[in-house]
């Protein structure tokens, strides 16, 4: 009995360690990296002073930026771009897709909030943009650049219906037209037309390219996402999916491959720009960074096939940018109208994406049904639950039969009082005559470890769960409670968190609302129906428990709390109709035996 004691503790205590680690490396050092960068962020755009129209043209080395985007959108003439999903101009300075806003998507909850920023034109900070052209040494006259101003010449705003055209001549013979679409989505199309109008044959390559001048402070930091370069390279039939953290990608600044069609670009936790060239072309694909100045420019390159233009002939570059949100269905769709290889995998499903995937998957199926990610959450518990039934069933019979057992267990601890090992060895004959497994109630637990690992991620990386309602004050699955038991759960409208001194510590590890208090009290009310442990010690740390995995999940977001809590009470139901069968003492018939006295 002493050694099982001491095992269990053990167990307690490494799993304790483990949980606490997780929760330190998921939940306070990513909260504690945002609040700094916040602050940071804050201060530096105080101390920046303003710009005027003169300041335009400020290249990223300079360290210097411009922190009113009229001024750096004002540098050079532009196409406005208008969809049903984005807003936004392009440049006709170098060409760039340089300004896009997602008009479907709020950067918060408030009403007034602004829509989400995808692109930003260089002048500012951490400009992030897209740019397509052609290279090729010794050509008479050049080839267009970054700076080269191009000629409207067709189409005054950029819609799914309204393409535009740009025309350059670089006065050697080579006429450069490009047409730009866009579809009622994400993808724009570029088809880049060389016409040699001159006597000698050039030979040139399309590139593309996605830049990002500096990281912002509030990427790359969550352990359990990938932000940074991604893309799938090979050939027919064998395509992987690279992806190189940002943190990794300064390790390694020219990361190179070639590839058949395929697609590459930088990815944030919601959005990303992607390149898509022709599936049937092999192209180089180039994950660089390179120094200009004080920042670092991330860049994902694409080289296509070097193509000789013969006098009096033309041709057609046709290549794809993705720019907007990696929402599962539209990723899907594109894989599939594209024939682009693992492009759903855009989003980061993680390692445990054979899980993931399907769990996604099923919630969406539920909220299909019954509109509401919340309820789909719910659904997707009892679907685990069905699964898991007969392992359950077992698990709780055993728990059911031990805690029957109680009576026969304390009297072999007294006949045997002072031998522990005697003691162990009647309670394992005590065990083997009434076919139980003590170890039994431990499986269902540590099958669902992955579950839980997995719609965290759901929760963590779709953006379907991003400010996805459930009911009352849940008003965003993705996030924690945002009740709080210091505001009376939202009858004292204050701010926690500017209580001096105290106030990070309330709005952060004291934080509790209603959804973990719910759960703690499913916690408890699950442990106490199982058998008591036989140790005075251990009892009092389970007995603690549930307090302290209170605080552990508060943090955690709203849809977690609504699965594990819903999944506890109908792990409760369970093991009471099962005591009920085995006729076995349990905490619910003992509290209503009191109304009855009563």
């Amino acid at each position: 009995m002493k050694n099982e004691n001491s095992r269990n503790t053990l167990i307690f205590i490494v799993c304790s360690a483990v949980i606490m680690l997780a929760y330190y490396a998921f939940v306070m050092q990513p909260q504690a990296e945002r609040r700094q960068a916040a602050q940071r962020a804050a201060a530096e755009q105080q101390s920046q002073p303003a710009a005027d129209a003169s300041n335009t043209a400020l290249r990223p080395e300079t360290g210097v930026f411009v922190t009113d985007r009229s001024a750096a959108l004002g540098s050079a003439a532009r196409v406005a771009i208008e969809t049903p999903t984005l807003r936004g101009s392009l440049s006709l300075q170098g060409g760039r897709i340089d300004d896009l806003f997602l008009t479907r998507y709020r950067e918060t909850l408030d009403v007034d909030s602004p829509p989400v920023e995808l692109f930003r034109p260089q002048g500012m900070q951490h400009a992030y943009f897209a740019q397509f052209g052609w290279t090729g040494p010794n050509v008479p006259g050049g080839v267009p650049g970054p700076n080269t101003v191009w000629r409207l010449t067709n189409g005054q705003t950029l819609t799914p219906t309204t393409p535009v055209t740009l025309i350059w001549d670089n006065g050697q013979g080579l006429r450069f037209t490009r047409v730009i679409s866009i579809d009622d989505q994400y993808l724009f199309t570029v088809a880049d037309t060389v016409a040699n109008l001159g006597a000698q044959p050039i030979t040139i390559a399309p590139y593309g390219s996605v830049q990002r001048q500096g990281v912002p402070e509030d990427l790359g930091r969550q352990m359990i996402l990938h932000e940074g370069a991604i893309g799938t390279f090979g050939r027919e039939g064998s395509y992987s999916t690279e992806q190189i953290k940002y943190k990794d990608w300064e390790k390694r600044p020219r990361v190179e491959q070639t590839s058949t069609g395929g697609w590459m670009g930088i990815t944030d936790k919601y959005w990303l720009a992607a390149l898509i060239p022709p599936q049937t072309e092999q192209v180089q694909g180039e994950f660089r960074v390179r120094a200009a100045g004080e920042t670092n420019v991330h860049e994902a390159n694409l080289l296509g096939q070097a193509r000789t233009i013969q006098p009096g002939r033309q041709v057609t570059e046709t290549q794809r940018l993705f720019a907007g949100v990696k929402r599962n269905e539209i990723l899907k769709s594109y894989e599939e109208q594209l024939d682009l290889p693992r492009f759903v995998y855009a989003i980061d499903w993680g390692m445990f994406w054979f899980l993931t995937r399907p769990l996604f998957m099923v919630v969406e199926f539920f909220f299909n049904l019954m509109g509401n990610f919340g309820l789909a959450i719910l659904g997707l518990t009892v679907v685990v639950k069905l699964i898991m039934f007969p392992l359950a069933n077992k698990a709780y019979e055993s728990l059911s039969k031990m805690r029957t057992l109680q009576p026969k267990m304390e009297e072999i601890k007294k006949k045997h009082d002072g031998d522990t090992q005697k003691q162990q060895q009647e309670i394992m004959a005590l065990y083997q005559r009434e076919k139980i497994n003590p170890l039994a109630g431990c499986v269902p637990i540590l099958i669902q470890i992955p579950v839980f690992y997995a719609l965290y991620k759901v929760l963590f990386v779709t953006i379907e769960m991003r400010h996805a309602p459930f009911f009352a004050w849940i008003r965003d699955l993705s996030a924690r409670d945002p009740s709080s038991i210091f505001t009376g759960f939202g009858l004292f409208p204050w701010d926690v968190a500017s209580v001096p001194l105290i106030g990070g510590l309330l709005n952060g590890p004291l934080h509790l609302g209603i959804l973990p208090i719910f759960y703690g009290l499913t916690m408890w009310l699950q442990m106490a129906m199982n058998p008591p442990a036989p140790d005075p010690v251990q009892r009092k740390i389970f007995a603690f428990m549930p307090l302290v995995f209170t605080f552990i999940m508060a943090p955690f977001a709203a849809g977690l709390l609504i699965y594990w809590a819903w999944n506890n009470i109908l792990s409760i139901l369970q093991q009471y109709i099962i005591m009920h069968r085995f006729k076995a003492e349990n905490p619910i018939d003992t509290f209503l035996a009191r109304f009855k006295k009563a």
